[in-house]
């Protein structure tokens, strides 16, 4: 991280885990006036024990025991804490999103929705609210100011393979310049030995997998809970696996069973590996293949956030790498605009599982010029 050379009033996002609690303390050693922030999103005893959910909810992402370990290190290095609560909006613009887009055939990405409508729009309210014009975060990614477009730039990781910029394509100009990412610049073991040498006792802590409200990431009994807890039936969308040749090979529960690419669970044994190919939810078919017949080379991505350019007229095209999920390896791809927020792109060469509902991310070399999500 570059130490800043002014003294600033930075609120931190600390969620109770190593890379948060690091920033913290690191700011806080240069000398800036650093204020802890937790966000209270989920009360993860809400749905414990219903509908088969686990009646522990040790150990989970964003629980208690984050909030005490984020408390204990603000008082260790001296700085003020507070609690922010923001569980409405987290279940309005997260979670309901969350369960009505796998009602809709489609896979969402909970954690960029959480980026975009709470982490980097409430939290710098939050922050102002508190004295701090800037806020920082434990998010692997970097950030800086071009002179020559005028813009700020959102830049890929010194850690590879901790890289969260997929999850931070909807960030905008205004939420950028304002966000510091003290961890860009250094790898995973830096970070620890940096917790370690402030004395940290989390230093060791194992990062969290899990969304944070589903637990052991089962998303089938989390929308079935959720659902019931609302007072709200399950959609009946039970219908028909098909071939792509549309032969009826058997019956399904429910489209929400499905996301593109899956192998298990499908319920049904042809002599060799089965995938999930597409899900219509109007007709409720589900349609199965081989796993050759994933590859494809298009795609729509809509309500496109770009960052590096101000965007494309229509028409117009950029060459680009594409992410489509998060362990995706980028992939050469021309951006074609369609609309002010569409674009469609056309892979150098087939991609397997193309994701409706996951997040097109798309690179040039370390920037990310921006990203959308796939239709």
């Amino acid at each position: 991280m570059t130490r800043l050379s002014t003294t600033r009033n930075i609120a931190v996002a600390m969620s109770g885990g190593v890379d948060s609690s690091a920033v913290a303390a690191m700011l806080h050693a240069e000398g800036h006036n650093v204020i802890g922030l937790t966000m209270q999103l989920w009360n993860q005893r809400r749905l414990s024990g219903k509908e088969g959910m686990p009646e522990s909810v040790a150990g989970r992402c964003c629980s208690l025991d984050d909030v005490y370990d984020a408390r204990a290190v603000a008082r260790q290095i001296g700085i003020p804490y507070y609690v922010v609560n923001h569980e409405d909006r987290f279940e309005r613009d997260v979670v309901k999103p969350f369960v009505a887009e796998y009602l809709a055939g489609r896979t969402p990405i909970p954690c960029s929705l959480c980026n975009d409508h709470i982490k980097f729009d409430q939290f710098l309210t939050t922050a102002r609210q508190v004295g701090s014009d800037w806020i920082a975060t434990g998010h692997y990614a970097r950030n800086e100011f071009d002179e020559t477009s005028g813009r700020w730039l959102l830049k890929r990781p010194t850690d590879r393979a901790k890289d969260q910029t997929y999850f931070l394509f909807g960030l905008t100009q205004e939420q950028l310049s304002r966000t510091m990412f003290p961890l860009g610049h250094l790898t995973k073991p830096e970070v620890r030995e940096r917790a370690r040498q402030a004395g940290l006792a989390l230093a060791e802590k194992p990062d969290s997998q899990e969304i944070c409200f589903v637990p052991g990431n089962d998303y089938k009994r989390f929308i079935e809970a959720y659902l019931d807890e609302q007072s709200q039936k399950l959609p009946d969308t039970a219908g028909e696996l098909v071939t792509a040749e549309g032969e009826v090979i058997a019956e399904h529960g429910g489209i929400h069973n499905f996301t593109v690419g899956q192998r298990k669970g499908l319920g049904v044994a042809t002599g060799e590996p089965m995938y999930v190919l597409q899900i219509h939810p109007e007709s409720h078919r589900v349609v199965v293949g081989r796993d050759e017949e994933l590859l494809s080379r298009e795609m729509l991505v809509r309500k496109v956030n770009w960052i590096a350019i101000a965007g494309l007229a229509a028409g117009e095209t950029i060459r680009a790498e594409v992410k489509i999920r998060h362990r995706h390896e980028p992939a050469p791809a021309t951006i074609e605009s369609t609309s002010p927020r569409e674009v469609r792109v056309i892979f150098d060469q087939p991609q397997r599982a193309i994701t409706p509902g996951q997040a097109a991310v798309f690179y040039r070399d370390e920037v990310v010029a921006g990203g959308g999500w796939i239709g």
